[in-house]
């Protein structure tokens, strides 16, 4: 078969590899300049894979039997309007991955918390004796995971758990993937320039079940009110909540509380002796539980696990605490939604660093959490106009350049037993290439302060 991979990034590079391994002809055209992939390059050319970089060849869409499109290419770009006009299947690398995987399969979606969900899922199940791995949008893409089972390397076997991160990117192009568990953490506004509207978001979010079964299972947050609606769904459904007694897991009187096979209660732990702060780590947990019980792990691993994850890069990260002031990376808030949680993680007074490039970001829902819990805003990147505009008129704002020159004005700004959260609750593409680039220069910054 000859497949046409749109994108040499890393999902678009481990499809390539992996097509390869599996005795078809590979083309991979990218449109970004030769200059930032030397080294797939040099693998392209040592697996005798063919490229392109600088542009994208039309012509390759008549020579091509199935293409393979990265996440984030454009619907409208104009390869894809030409394979769409000649009727050529176009997938994405989660969906290719998918057709060659034997392996049992939980797959997380949502706007918030599905890394930090996959991660956690992923160490439960490995603490408890279990062979999983976590891949997708997290880690190592599936592509790369299906060609090292097959290359029977890293341990890694066909009843090894695959525990997948999924982006609406990646859903938006699947046909046949079908996972055996799917979780569906919460729907709130994000990518909506890729998507146009919110209900075609949202729609695209739903696709990690419509290929499901009666012996598969849906985990879905019963508080979302996107998550809530009637649906015809053909698979199971356990629901998790913080406000209402569910069919599943939820919160009473601050205990977690299950619904075993018996459909009786059963209390598993206290919310405190959670590892990871924060309301909406609690919303992960309760997900991880219903995931991995479905995979029989007991009670007393599931505890053992939950008091022991330490969470995962970028994601309300500890960097260091300097004369009792904590620096926390959560560069991972790329959306509004995903900074009030992180603005309502924390006792203690705030210094908000945040800015980057905006998705028709809607600050409004942040006002109450910053009355309550900031003390000063500094603001950075290519919207920090617009947030200073927005939030001036009730705390103290700041302008700077660059994130270097926000960290040493929090430092100078905050007070011993304060946060200096970085949160920026804005895409990444103005000033690095991704969230983690960003969350390694807050990082790489802070260790550099010094405590004078």
């Amino acid at each position: 078969m000859k497949i046409l991979i749109i994108g040499a990034s890393k999902s678009g590079k481990a499809a390539a590899h992996l097509a390869k391994s599996l005795g078809n002809e590979v083309f991979v055209t990218e449109n970004q300049l030769k200059d930032k992939f030397q080294f797939t390059i040099n693998e392209f050319d040592a697996q005798n894979i063919s490229y392109e970089f600088g542009h994208n060849s039309l012509d390759k869409v008549d020579w091509a039997d199935l293409i393979i499109s990265s996440p984030g290419v454009p619907r409208d770009a104009e390869i894809i309007k030409k394979a769409e006009v000649k009727g050529i299947e176009i997938i994405s690398e989660i969906e290719y991955s998918y057709r060659n995987c034997n392996n049992p399969i939980i797959a997380v979606t949502g706007t918030n918390g599905k890394t930090t969900t996959t991660a956690l899922i992923e160490f439960i199940l490995n603490s408890s004796g279990k062979n999983a791995i976590a891949a997708g949008n997290i880690g190592l893409p599936f592509a790369e995971v299906i060609k090292m089972i097959n290359e029977g390397t890293n341990s890694l076997n066909e009843k090894s758990i695959i525990v997948l991160e999924v982006s609406s990117y990646q859903l938006d192009r699947i046909v046949r993937f079908r996972p055996n568990v799917a979780i569906i953490t919460n729907i709130t506004p994000d990518h909506l320039k890729y998507h146009g509207t919110m209900g075609d978001y949202v729609e695209t979010k739903w696709k990690i079940c419509a290929n499901q079964n009666a012996d598969d299972l849906l985990i879905l947050n019963i508080d979302d009110e996107y998550l809530s609606q009637n649906r015809k769904i053909n698979s199971k459904i356990e629901y998790f909540s913080l406000q209402t007694q569910t069919g599943g897991t939820f919160v009473q009187n601050d205990e977690i509380i299950l619904i075993n096979k018996e459909h009786k209660e059963e209390g598993l732990m206290l919310v405190q002796h959670l590892s990871l702060p924060g309301r909406h780590n609690v919303y992960n947990s309760l997900a991880a539980i219903l995931a991995t019980r479905a995979f029989e792990v007991s009670n007393e691993n599931l505890r053992d696990a939950l008091k022991k994850f330490e969470g995962v890069n970028h994601r309300l990260e500890l960097i260091r605490s300097i004369n009792e002031v904590k620096f926390i990376n959560d560069s991972k808030a790329t959306n509004v939604n995903s900074t009030w949680y992180a603005l309502n993680s924390y006792d203690s007074p705030i210094i908000w660093i945040a800015g980057g490039r905006g998705d028709n970001n809607d600050y409004s829902q942040l006002d109450e959490s910053v009355r309550r819990n900031v003390k000063k805003i500094i603001c950075i990147g290519e919207e920090k106009e617009v947030i200073a505009q927005h939030f001036c008129a009730i705390k103290d704002c700041v302008q700077f350049e660059t994130l270097e020159e926000a960290i040493f004005d929090a430092q100078l700004s905050a007070n011993e037993g304060e946060v200096v959260l970085f949160s920026p609750s804005c895409k990444s593409f103005d000033m690095f290439l991704n969230f983690e680039q960003r969350g390694e220069e807050f990082a790489k910054i802070v260790n550099k302060l010094t405590s004078g």
